[in-house]
């Protein structure tokens, strides 16, 4: 009975979670139980963060509405409630990109859409 030489096989393993890990800090890159365990706790968190940067992204996008709004004498929350109210579908990402670019015609949509009392 022939025995069975790992080495090739195990340096294969590893070299994937070595690979992941280029760039990583000290022993993170280098000592391969360190380097296992940053690698898996790096795609934990990546995982996680895609879903926490669409949330990011929309708090964002809701307060340079406000901010806009705001400038324009109306709330962020009667603004969305007028646009809803008056059937006008645009989302939160284009609302903010309105009002960084294009002042004039984010005031125009304002004073359009928004009834002031």
């Amino acid at each position: 009975m022939a025995r069975v030489k790992r080495g090739v096989a195990a340096r294969k393993r590893r070299k994937k979670f070595f690979q992941r890990a280029e760039g990583f800090y000290s022993s993170g890159s280098r000592a391969y139980i360190h380097v296992r365990e940053k690698t898996d706790r790096a795609l934990a968190y990546s995982y996680r963060d895609r879903k926490v940067r669409k949330r990011d992204f929309r708090a964002l996008w809701i307060q340079r509405i406000n901010a806009a709004a705001r400038l324009n004498g109306t709330t962020y929350s009667k603004l969305i409630n007028a646009l809803n109210t008056s059937g006008l579908a645009l989302d939160r990402k284009v609302l903010a990109d309105l009002a960084v670019h294009d002042a004039a015609g984010f005031a125009a949509l304002c004073s359009k859409v928004v009834v002031r009392a």
